[in-house]
């Protein structure tokens, strides 16, 4: 894979350059002497959200470390560290994050900065965990922003807009072990009569189809923590049957990078992502685009989508639907209310999903929906000012850290 592309292949960067500072020190004397730049992590991003017609400044090779502070709740987390990386010292302290990304690869830093998230009704997305930030700035000042600070709120979801993260805390809790179920073959129609039935099910929820039948959903991943009430079977709450074995998100894919199911009790860490960490969930060739839609239009909007399911099927690999609740981030998809993230990982084939992009960015339209900044939509088309109510006062930090 090349470093010139991001890891789905279907974006060439635009930079002209890459540089890999490997301190704080070095990032300092190099972020003034650089002119337009962008922050690059693990290349997960499928928009231009990490590109430039400048220079790329890549977090790889900036310390990893993480350490936790059982007496103030968090864990801090350097800039080039991915999720993956926390484990051995939540595992060493007994803590635990609340939720994670279904990819355990991506870096922390870049998850945040352009508000990737998980699943649950009550979990917000990965960044409501920051609890304070360090950012050098373009200038090379370090700032640290704790909470409180009135500009962290827009500098948390950030698109790597500030500078280079150099270091995050995350608040922390006592570990827990988490279950995880599939069921199969679940009519999509009672799911739409009662959906907060159907993500309640679990402390995460995830909801899979092709859209090849527009009437079943392929897959429901149900997780759920064991240290609270199991409610009732997933399978006869939704009307499907249960997996009769492991099975990858993406119908008829080998399962093995998928992380274990079949209810088995495990580590919160090794259930809440859908991908092991020390499996590759594969190699790429793919386009991601996502769309947060804010609660009370969320079954309205998956209606419209159906109608558009026989152009969508040939183009997609799989369409997940999950939930994320409301927090105060300036940049959010969740900003201010409670969202169902309607989220499509298509082949790899840039002209067939820009053709079919403006319609189905059309059926959203009516439902405020927010396009996740890492995933490809119409970046002409939206209308920023109008979905963000703090747009406003991001531009002014904006402007403030000379961004």
């Amino acid at each position: 894979m090349s470093t010139r592309t991001n890891w789905g292949g279907n974006l060439r960067y635009a930079a002209t350059r890459l540089v890999e500072p490997v301190s704080v020190a070095q990032l300092q004397e190099l972020l003034p002497t650089l002119g337009p730049a962008r922050a690059l992590g693990s290349r997960h991003s499928f928009s231009r959200v990490a590109d430039t017609p400048g220079v790329q400044v890549s977090t790889a090779s900036l310390p990893r470390s993480a350490s936790v502070d059982r007496d103030r709740g968090v864990l801090r987390v350097e800039g080039g560290a991915r999720y993956s990386d926390l484990v051995p010292e939540l595992d060493r302290t007994g803590t635990a994050l609340a939720n994670l990304a279904s990819l355990p690869h991506i870096t922390v830093a870049g998850a945040v900065a352009t508000g990737t998230h998980g699943s649950g009704d009550a979990l917000g997305s990965l960044a409501t965990q920051v609890t304070a930030l360090e950012i050098v700035g373009w200038d090379g000042e370090l700032r640290r922003l704790g909470a409180g600070h009135p500009d962290l709120p827009g500098a948390v979801v950030s698109l790597g807009r500030l500078g280079v993260a150099t270091a995050l805390e995350l608040a922390v809790e006592p570990t827990y072990e988490v279950t995880q179920t599939v069921v199969e073959q679940v009519p999509l129609d009672a799911v739409l009569d009662d959906l907060d039935a159907v993500t309640s099910l679990g402390h995460s929820v995830s909801l899979f189809t092709t859209w090849a039948d527009p009437d079943v959903l392929d897959q429901v991943w149900v997780k759920r923590r064991t240290d609270r009430p199991a409610g009732p079977d997933p399978a006869t709450a939704l009307g499907g049957r249960p997996a009769d074995g492991p099975r990858h998100p993406i119908p008829g894919v080998d399962p093995a990078p998928a992380t274990q199911q079949g209810g088995v009790p495990g580590p919160w860490w090794s259930r809440l992502p859908h991908f092991r960490a020390d499996h590759v969930p594969s190699a790429g060739r793919e386009i991601q685009s996502e769309w947060l839609l804010p609660r009370p239009h969320a079954v309205a909007a998956l209606e419209a989508v159906r109608g558009l399911a026989d152009r969508l099927a040939p183009l997609l690999q799989v369409c997940e639907i999950r939930t994320v609740a409301a927090d105060d981030l300036w940049l959010s998809g969740a900003s201010g209310t409670d969202v169902v993230g309607l989220h499509l990982t298509w082949h790899l084939d840039p002209e067939g999903v820009a053709a079919v992009l403006p319609a189905l960015e059309a059926r959203l339209a009516p439902f405020a929906a927010r396009p996740h900044w890492g995933k490809v939509h119409r970046e002409e088309a939206l209308d920023a000012a109008a979905l963000y109510p703090r747009w406003a006062d991001w531009q002014d930090l904006l402007r403030r850290w000379g961004g």
